[in-house]
């Protein structure tokens, strides 16, 4: 390629590996790592397979790299409650940002899922608390806010992961006063840039992304071709962390989620949030754009 880049050139690097880069939860703040960790699949497992053994050094590797976030669900199985075992065996609850959701109708049914969410993951107080899939979200949100003001959870929000809904999305979060949204977004599912993250960053809404990998697919046909010689330049030595960096590259966002339940990944995703961060131009420069 010849050398960097003018946006590349311009940046201020430090290539070497350091901690965790965070930013700002816009409703208060508080400063969340850009890199977390999604349980979907991956921690739905049996207590003393091979698969649960495993599961203690993803939530290690997360947390000695400076992330904290773990995001789950009543939906994925098994996740919140091998979360919950995980997080108290290991005397690492502290450390974490826990996320998860409610979905189902009614708000009798919500208080009690989200009861038993609780009871799983071995805590009196959630760190963010999200209505899944916009279900049934004027009832929940009501009760969200109730439990905020008691302090039995600290931030609420809404999700989605597909890109039909986001009209409805954007409707609710203009009219609605949100700490977090939970959205997909990847290399090969960009709707989210016209509207939804612009209107979050508008709104002051701090933004997960979910499927930062296109639901595994995009990674699965990259994986075998080698990485283009300008990644390099922004300090991207596999396919996960060039991916990582390109949804990490929107200012809107505070952090991606990737679900995994292998250390060795975990260690690869994290570093994508340990190195360098390029802006959005960066992805729009001459060679920079990949076939996905």
């Amino acid at each position: 390629m010849g050398g960097m880049l003018p946006v590349a050139a311009a940046l201020a690097q430090n290539t070497k590996e350091g901690s965790m880069q965070k930013r700002a939860i816009p409703s208060t703040g508080e400063m969340l790592p850009v890199i977390g960790c999604g349980t979907y699949v991956g921690f739905d497992v049996t207590p003393g397979s091979e698969e649960y053994k495993r599961l203690p050094g993803v939530i290690h590797t997360l947390f000695e790299a400076g992330g904290s976030v773990l995001d789950s669900s009543p939906m994925y199985g098994r996740a919140e409650q091998s979360t919950g075992e995980l997080l108290a065996g290991g005397g690492d609850a502290g450390k974490a940002f826990l996320a998860t959701k409610v979905w189902t109708r009614g708000r009798q049914a919500g208080i009690e899922q989200m009861q038993q969410s609780m009871r799983l993951l071995k805590t009196e107080k959630l760190d963010l608390m999200q209505i899944h899939n916009l279900l049934d979200w004027k009832i929940h949100l009501a009760t969200l806010r109730e439990w905020k003001a008691r302090g039995r959870i600290r931030y609420i929000g809404v999700t989605h992961y597909t890109a039909s809904a986001y009209p409805e999305l954007e409707a609710v979060m203009r009219a609605e006063k949100l700490d977090f949204l939970q959205i997909n977004y990847s290399m090969d599912e960009r709707e989210a840039e016209k509207r939804i993250l612009p209107l979050a960053a508008e709104k002051g809404i701090a933004v997960l992304i979910n499927r930062p990998f296109g639901g595994g697919g995009l990674l699965g046909r990259l994986r075998g071709k080698p990485l283009p010689p300008w990644a390099a330049e922004i300090e991207a030595e596999s396919w996960a962390q060039l991916l990582l960096k390109f949804i990490l590259s929107q200012p809107a966002v505070n952090c991606a989620i990737p679900g995994t339940a292998r250390p060795e990944h975990m260690r690869d995703n994290t570093r994508a949030g340990r190195t360098l961060i390029p802006p959005p131009a960066f992805w729009r420069e001459p060679g920079h754009a990949i076939d996905v």
